[in-house]
């Protein structure tokens, strides 16, 4: 099988409130993410939740995805994939690492990283657009053991810089690749794109009561 680790546990310092409970579509910013890696053809979802693990866990019930708690969330986003990884079963063959604030990301992208990686052999796949490398990562599991003891200081670009000869960059049409959400300015511009109200301060109102859909799933 094919996993999914979702690093969703950030302080979200820079968006002044919990930037993946604000609302995006008819979800949350986290459940559009989750949604979409369920639709695609993963063969399981791992949540990794640290800052208000609580809050994030609840904005994801109902859904088929495992809910990883990561107590050492403070240490950045390579604690996040590593506990992520610790979870997988044994017959996981590859980790997609989506970024839990990459609601531009769809099923379809995800499905083209799969084929990429099944039908011919690539051990990592890196979305590319524009001559830019950007989001989601898909990598061979016998990277595990190396990613979670090596590259403490540089997280997963680490990885790809060690094994350069090893990436397949996979050319994608959307700059949606590049594009995560870190500030309010990138929120507007996000839920612009999606059609949805741009006000990150209105979003931070609805913060509390993030609403909730049935099962549809920082590098």
């Amino acid at each position: 099988m094919i996993a999914a680790v979702v690093p969703a546990a950030g302080l979200s310092r820079r968006m002044g409130t919990q930037k993946l409970l604000l609302p995006f579509g008819d979800t949350t910013i986290i459940g559009h993410v989750v949604d979409e890696l369920l639709r695609s053809r993963v063969g399981g979802v791992y949540v990794v939740v640290g800052h208000q693990a609580e809050r994030v866990e609840a904005a994801l019930s109902g859904r088929g995805v495992s809910i990883v708690v990561n107590p050492d969330y403070a240490q950045g986003m390579l604690s996040s994939v590593r506990c992520g990884l610790r979870a997988l079963p044994p017959q996981c063959e590859a980790i997609v690492v989506a970024l839990g604030d990459q609601p531009a990301i769809t099923a379809e992208l995800v499905d083209a990283m799969v084929e990429a990686f099944r039908t011919d052999r690539h051990r990592i796949v890196v979305p590319v657009h524009g001559g830019r490398r950007g989001h989601p990562l898909l990598f061979s599991a016998d990277y595990r053991p190396e990613i979670l003891t090596q590259y403490d200081d540089q997280g997963l670009h680490g990885l790809l810089r060690v094994h350069a000869n090893d990436v397949f960059e996979l050319p994608v049409s959307t700059a949606a690749v590049l594009s995560d959400i870190d500030y309010p300015e990138d929120y507007q511009r996000e839920r612009a794109s999606a059609g949805g109200p741009t006000s990150a301060k209105s979003g931070a109102q609805h913060k509390k009561t993030p609403q909730k859909r049935g099962p549809a799933s920082g590098a």
